[in-house]
């Protein structure tokens, strides 16, 4: 180690004293208030997260309110973030501190870390913000400040690299110090110690870090990825009767577990036939899509006549940690009850008002659509 643990620790908490960003959950010890903050920055960049953690505070100011609220609540004031396990697992863990311990968050590491949704290195910011207790944390921001400074190699996707990693945060973690050392790590990765054009000359580290010496900062932190996009096609059936749009709940299974879409049909899912496939072969026949994929045609149905083609969309893209989705809307209304609900008893389909759409949790794509067509 070329810089001395106490002297490392000293020289960060001094930066942050002067440079840390006025944040709303720096200035509470409720550990409530600070789980909220990290769940939801655990993916989701600070300018981002913020305004979600204010409406989360105003509408669930304790972990009570959030226990005894809604699934579809909690949902709804979380679109928009994305990787939405993270929400029902947070509602799931409020209810659990409710039951559990009587409302009150639990007080140390260990306890912290059983909590659905929470990992090392969340349970490490919490018990030593709120509770002061000895533990370093290391994500992303910590890997990469370690992995410069110290001139680190390994991989930190690796459970090698990741022994190497958390060994040294805790080594370097001044005692009696965790809550501000933390913070101070974290905030020095996030905005000087930057994954892309880092602030090298006037970095407090600069006589010290391997990476600068050897000009390895565009290469530090390693992370070897293996991870395939999968790569998805949407067609939807926005169908409108009475003024009203037919949604459906997802289930599990698949992306956007308990929020609301339209009827699907993917192409390659040849599950998904009877009717929809009913009416994408009609939409063929009059030109207004183009299925790559072989679905059993059914022949002409008798209930198309009963059903006008509004518009077709432009087609939309939204990308995913680990999915790139296209999808196109197809709007179609419905001018016979019988028919419409044929359709809503097939495909698990209800009928909701606009106003009541504006309040279903749904994913981006689909309020992107919204905005633009209705």
């Amino acid at each position: 180690m070329d810089i001395q643990a106490s002297i490392f620790s000293e020289k960060l908490i001094q930066w942050y004293e002067k440079h840390k960003r006025d944040l709303p959950w720096r200035q509470t010890k409720e550990p409530y208030l600070i789980w909220l903050s990290e769940i939801i920055l655990q993916q989701t960049r600070v300018n981002q997260g913020l305004p979600y953690y204010l409406k989360f505070v105003e509408a669930f100011p304790t972990v009570v309110d959030m226990a005894n609220a809604e699934e579809q609540e909690i949902l709804r004031l979380w679109q928009g973030l994305g990787y939405y396990s993270r929400a029902r697992n947070m509602h799931h863990s409020a209810k659990l501190i409710v039951e559990k311990y009587g409302g009150y968050f639990p007080t140390n590491y260990k306890e912290i870390l059983q909590l659905k949704g929470v990992g090392g290195y969340t349970a490490a910011a919490i018990a030593s913000f709120a509770f002061d207790e000895d533990v370093a944390v290391v994500d992303g921001n910590v890997y990469r400040v370690l992995a410069r400074v110290f001139g680190i190699e390994e991989d930190i996707a690796s459970s090698k690299g990741q022994k190497i990693f958390n060994e040294l945060a805790n080594i370097l973690l001044p005692k009696g110090k965790s809550a501000q050392y933390n913070q101070a790590m974290m905030e020095f990765g996030a905005i000087h110690c930057k994954p892309s054009a880092p602030d090298c000359p006037s970095c407090i580290f600069v006589e010290k870090c391997l990476a600068f010496a050897n000009k390895k900062q565009a290469i530090l932190p390693i992370k070897i990825k293996n991870i395939k996009t999968k790569y998805r096609s949407f067609n939807y059936l926005v169908l409108e009767y009475d003024n009203k749009l037919m949604m459906k709940v997802r289930q599990e299974g698949d992306i956007w577990q308990g929020l609301y879409d339209f009827a699907l049909v993917e192409e390659g899912d040849t599950a998904q036939a009877s009717l929809l496939t009913d009416i994408f072969d009609h939409l063929k026949e009059v030109g207004l899509i183009s299925m790559r994929s072989n679905y059993p045609v059914n022949g002409q149905s008798p209930i198309l006549k009963e059903i006008i083609i509004i518009n077709e969309s432009k087609q939309y893209k939204h990308i995913l940690t680990h999915q790139q989705i296209t999808a196109r809307f197809i709007h179609l209304k419905i001018n016979a009850k019988e028919v419409a609900d044929s359709i809503i008893n097939a495909h698990q389909l209800k009928l909701y008002t606009l106003s009541e759409v504006h309040h279903l949790p749904k994913p981006t794509l689909i309020v992107n659509y919204l905005k633009e067509n209705f």
